[in-house]
């Protein structure tokens, strides 16, 4: 990857503390004790995902330029930027400028973040905010295009980095 600095000096934002009101309701055992089995319910109806969950997965990938911060705290990614439907998950990102050369790997993160950790019912749109990026349709061509991202993905270099930005994406709440 190229070593050259698009952002010397990003402004850093205080992050919000995580949703936890999933948390409290499953703060039982993990295991059904065998008064739970009758009530349990096997009629294969997909769990509803909100918004807040997706935003959570994603908050805190860590940027591709400076390592030691998450896309949240770098106001790349916010909760308002997560929409929701049925079976269509769509975020939009904003680069930290304009010239940005790390877009594609920004938004390229999160849609491997959400492929991984959500259900394949699925379909994950990632776009560039809109006049926030010098290059946005090339931009968004590229993270929407299922064979450019396949392709992507084959590159062993990017990949690295990939895993990289995606390492601490499982901590929330930090």
């Amino acid at each position: 990857m190229s070593s050259e600095v698009f952002n010397p000096n990003p402004t850093i934002i205080a992050t919000a503390q995580p949703n936890t009101r999933r948390k409290a309701s499953h703060a039982q055992s993990l295991w059904l004790s065998d008064s739970e089995d009758s009530s349990f319910d096997s009629d294969d109806e997909p769990e509803p995902i909100d918004a807040d969950e997706v935003f959570d997965l994603i908050r805190c990938i860590s940027d591709p330029e400076h390592r030691s911060m998450t896309l949240e705290q770098l106001a790349v990614v916010s909760a308002p930027q997560v929409t929701v439907a049925p079976s269509r998950v769509q975020v939009e990102f904003t680069p930290t400028v304009p010239h940005c050369g790390m877009s594609t790997l920004i938004g390229l993160s999160i849609r491997v973040r959400l492929l991984r950790a959500l259900p394949t019912r699925f379909k994950v749109d990632i776009h560039v905010k809109p006049g926030s990026h010098q290059s946005e349709h090339a931009v968004n061509k590229q993270l929407n295009d299922k064979e450019r991202v396949a392709a992507a993905l084959e590159n062993p270099a990017l990949v690295e980095v990939l895993e990289t930005c995606l390492e601490n994406a499982g901590r929330r709440g930090l």
